[in-house]
C-alpha cells in the first residue's frame, strides 16, 4: 500500500489521481538526459531565426498549458522524416522534415500544442514507463546475440523509446489539449485539424530515413479529423474563435530556403550511393538495401533478412595500428578474428578481418569488417550476418568494403542539398506539370499537392503561391 501511494499523482490536466512511478524532478531530469541524446545523435537544423521562430510559439503555448513550470524546450533537429514527438519534463522536437508540410503558424501552433499536450497530461511518462520491460527485453537480446550488440547501437541509443505509439485516447486528449492551447494563446485552433488532414494524405512512402515518421509513431490521422471538428465546436461555444491568428505569408517566408530532404552535410544516399561532404568519402551499398543515417553511424539492412551493414566513426581511438584496434575492438564485443591482413582500399591504408562471434558455433554470427584509415580518422566499415546466411553475402560485403572512397573538393562541391522555395501558380498549371517543369521531377505531383495542403486529385488554383522544391 505505500508503494502504491508513493506511486499515485495527480493528473494535472484531468485533476485525477493516477498510479505513475516517477515524480516530476525525475521526469524533467530523464526529458534533459534524453535531450542531450537526441541532440547528439539527430543534430539541430543549422538556422537560428527558424529555431527561434518555433521556441517562441512553443513557448507561448507552453506557458497557458496546464504546466507552464516545466522547463520547456522547443527545437528543430536535422531529420528529413516527417514527424514531431516530446519527451518527458517538456522537451519538444519538430524534424526539418514535417516543416514543408506545414500550411501555416496556425498548423504549428496545432502540432506544438499537440506534443505540449503529451507532456502536461503525462502521456509521455506512461509511454517510458510502459517501454521499460521492452528496452530490457531489447538489451538482454544484444547481451545474447553478439551480432545484435554490434549493431545494437542504433536501437539502443534511446530513441526507440521516444517514438512509442501512444494509444488512441491519449491521442485524442492531445489533440483536444492542442487545439485548446493554441485557442487560448490567439492561433486558430482549426491549424489542428488542418494538420491532421495533411499528415493524414502522406503516403506510405513518405521518406523515413533516420527517425520513425509520424504515420509511424500516431494513430491514423484521417479518423481524427471529424473528432477534432467537434472539439472546434465545443471551442466555438465556450470563446470566440473567429479571427484568430493564422499567418500563412509570414510562416511560409521563414521556409524559403528550408533543406528539404537529406543534408549533404550529414551524408546522403543517392541511388546506392551514399556519400558525405563534410567527411568527404563515398561508398556503394548492396543493391535493393534499405539505409538508414544517423548522427552516429550508418546501418544498411537486406529487406527481410537478418543480414546488416554498418558504417560508423572510431572516436579517439586508442591506438592508429589498424590491425590492434580491430582486433581489440571486435574482440569487446564478443568476436575473434578467424583471418584478416592490412591492405589497402582506394588508396587508402587498411585492415580487412573475418570474425567470428562467441564461441565460432554453427549458429553464432560472422562479420566482415574493415577499419579504414581516411583524412586522420579510423572508419569501420562491414557486414554481419547469421553463419548459415554468411556465405550467401560475403561477396556484397567484400564488394561494399572495396567500395569505400575519398570524395575530391569539385565532387563534394557538386553534392548539394535540394530546398523549399516558391512559385505563382499560372494559367493552366496542374502538380503534374509545376512538379515536372519548374521542379524538374524533384519530388512527385501528389508529393507536392500534398505539401501545399491540396488533396492529390484537386488541382492548384492560378495565382496561388505555392512551395516547390529546387535542386541546390
Amino acid at each position: 500500500m505505500l508503494l502504491l501511494l508513493a506511486g499515485c499523482a495527480t493528473n494535472p490536466v484531468t485533476g485525477a489521481r493516477e498510479f505513475v512511478m516517477m515524480s516530476e524532478a525525475q521526469e524533467i531530469a530523464m526529458g534533459r538526459e534524453a535531450d542531450g541524446e537526441v541532440r547528439r545523435q539527430m543534430g539541430l537544423y543549422e538556422d537560428d531565426a527558424l529555431q527561434r521562430y518555433v521556441e517562441e510559439i512553443g513557448l507561448a503555448l507552453a506557458t497557458r498549458s496546464h504546466r507552464p513550470e516545466l522547463p520547456w524546450s522547443f527545437a528543430i533537429v536535422d531529420s528529413p522524416a516527417i514527424n514531431a514527438f516530446a519527451l518527458p519534463g517538456g522537451f519538444i522536437y519538430l524534424t526539418r522534415g514535417i516543416m514543408p508540410f506545414l500550411s501555416d503558424e496556425a498548423d504549428l501552433a496545432g502540432v506544438l500544442g499537440h506534443e505540449i499536450g503529451h507532456v502536461t497530461a503525462r502521456h509521455t511518462v506512461r509511454a517510458y514507463t510502459r517501454a521499460s520491460g521492452a528496452q530490457l527485453g531489447l538489451l538482454i537480446g544484444s547481451i545474447f546475440s553478439p551480432a545484435a550488440r554490434a549493431v545494437g547501437g542504433l536501437a539502443e541509443t534511446g530513441l526507440g523509446v521516444l517514438f512509442l505509439r501512444y494509444g488512441r485516447d491519449a491521442e485524442l486528449q492531445a489533440d483536444r489539449l492542442g487545439a485548446e492551447y493554441a485557442a487560448i494563446s490567439g492561433w486558430d485552433p482549426a491549424g489542428v485539424r488542418d494538420m491532421l488532414s495533411t499528415l493524414s494524405r502522406i503516403s506510405e512512402g513518405a521518406d523515413r530515413r533516420g527517425v520513425p515518421s509520424w504515420l509511424s509513431t500516431h494513430p491514423a490521422a484521417s479518423d481524427r479529423v471529424e473528432r477534432v471538428g467537434s472539439i472546434l465546436s465545443e471551442l466555438a461555444a465556450r470563446m470566440d474563435i473567429t479571427g484568430l491568428r493564422v499567418n500563412r505569408r509570414g510562416y511560409l517566408d521563414r521556409l524559403d530556403g528550408l533543406v528539404y530532404g537529406e543534408n549533404p552535410e550529414q551524408g546522403v544516399v543517392r541511388g546506392r550511393d551514399f556519400l558525405h561532404t563534410e567527411l568527404r568519402f563515398a561508398l556503394r551499398f548492396p543493391a535493393g538495401w534499405e539505409v538508414v543515417n544517423t548522427e552516429t553511424q550508418v546501418v544498411a539492412t537486406q529487406p527481410g533478412e537478418e543480414v546488416y551493414m554498418v558504417l560508423q566513426l572510431v572516436t579517439d581511438p586508442e591506438t592508429r595500428d589498424l590491425e590492434t584496434l580491430a582486433i581489440d575492438n571486435m574482440r569487446s564485443g564478443g568476436y575473434r578474428l578467424d583471418a584478416g591482413g592490412e591492405t589497402s582500399i582506394s588508396g587508402l591504408d587498411a585492415f580487412v578481418g573475418t570474425f567470428t562471434g562467441g564461441r565460432g558455433n554453427d549458429g553464432q554470427p560472422r562479420a566482415r569488417i574493415a577499419y579504414i584509415d581516411h583524412r586522420r580518422s579510423v572508419y569501420v566499415l562491414g557486414g554481419l550476418a547469421e553463419a548459415q546466411a554468411y556465405d550467401r553475402v560475403e561477396s556484397e560485403f567484400n564488394e561494399a568494403i572495396r567500395s569505400f572512397r575519398p570524395l575530391t573538393a569539385a565532387e563534394a562541391e557538386e553534392i548539394r542539398p535540394n530546398r523549399i522555395r516558391f512559385y505563382i501558380v499560372q494559367a493552366g498549371d496542374t502538380w503534374q506539370s509545376i512538379a515536372q517543369d519548374a521542379g524538374h521531377g524533384i519530388v512527385p505531383s501528389n508529393t507536392l499537392a500534398i505539401m501545399n495542403g491540396f488533396p492529390v486529385n484537386e488541382q492548384p488554383r492560378a495565382g496561388d503561391r505555392i512551395k516547390l522544391v529546387v535542386e541546390g
